[in-house]
């Protein structure tokens, strides 16, 4: 099984991080730190894992921002990452009926040659995934990983960025084939494949090569599917109060991962072949840990990453 208290082995993250800038129709603004893939890098590392990440941001005053809250959160950033003319930011206009409307400015390639001996499981998705050029650099980068190290991948599907769907489509499917799990919203798969029911989708993404694929489903739940042995189940929430979902999917997804790595299920080719034989009752325990972590999540404002002494 993989150590998951040694240093020489590692998970890296790929992916966006941001500032997240809220402006409501009262005129009030707020800045948070975010990106999808900076809170699972954050999420595993609030579990104890060893997490690089290769991400962008600017030398300035909201990039530094950023690489406070990942030394912070014991996340080390790969050499680059802080080298973007800017740093990226999603603006989210609120108007007096609570409905929010987009704008990005993003800037997105990667540090060169992320992955090194050390990546015994990489992680990606959303925005890194498809836009360019950083979005073709990602699949390049893990089709160098997946020789040594294990993928997980998250759509998270944004409309306002992914207006070509058929090409977002394309993209998304190639980067399933090279992965071993993938956790995606049921928003997701409605923009993805409109009019198809999750179950279809949850197979064919396994018989993409997946061998484990979850749809996370808010208030009610996830539903996870094991390639392996055409298991499929429904699990409902553990939340028991909500203050917000934001993050919520994310910290599904390291508390998922975190409990996949300590049982050996990720971690190099051997924990694939592992994986790939895996029945429910192997994951389940996975699943518990990033069911878990996800309500802890969504019980407190904003995307909190909760702790192993939390669970």
């Amino acid at each position: 099984m993989t150590d998951r208290a040694s240093s020489a082995r590692r998970t890296l993250v790929l992916g966006e991080a941001l500032i997240d800038i809220v402006r409501r129709h009262d005129g009030s603004t707020s800045e948070h730190v975010g990106g999808s893939p900076l809170n699972v890098a954050l999420g595993l590392a609030a579990l104890d894992e060893a997490v690089d990440f290769a991400t962008r941001y600017g030398d300035d005053e909201r990039g530094r921002r950023i690489a406070q809250t990942l030394a912070d959160g014991g996340v080390h950033p790969l050499p680059g990452s802080a080298e973007a003319v800017r740093t990226s930011t999603a603006v989210a206009m609120i108007d007096e009926n609570a409905a929010a409307t987009y704008e990005f400015d993003l800037v997105w390639d990667l540090p060169s040659t992320p992955v090194s001996a050390q990546t015994v499981h990489l992680h990606t998705g959303s925005i890194a995934a498809v836009l360019e050029p950083g979005g073709s650099e990602v699949v390049a980068a893990l089709e160098v990983a997946r020789e040594g190290s294990t993928i997980s991948y998250d759509p998270n599907v944004r409309l306002q960025i992914m207006t070509d769907l058929d090409a977002a489509r394309v993209r998304i499917e190639q980067i399933i084939a090279l992965s071993d799990v993938v956790k995606a919203s049921d928003e997701d798969v409605a923009a993805l494949y409109p009019g198809h029911a999750v179950p279809d989708v949850l197979r064919a993404w396994g018989t993409l090569g997946a061998a484990l694929v979850i749809v996370t489903r808010g208030r009610e739940g996830v539903v996870a599917s094991v390639t392996a042995t055409g298991e499929v189940v429904s699990e409902p929430t553990r939340a028991t109060r909500v203050e917000d979902t934001v993050g919520a999917g994310d910290s599904f997804m390291a508390g998922l991962l975190s409990g996949l790595l300590e049982r050996g299920l990720l971690g190099g080719p051997g924990s694939r072949a592992r994986l790939a034989a895996a029945s429910l009752a192997d994951i389940r325990p996975a699943l518990e840990r990033g069911l878990a972590t996800s309500a802890i999540t969504v019980g407190r404002a904003g995307a909190y990453a909760p702790s192993r002494t939390e669970l």
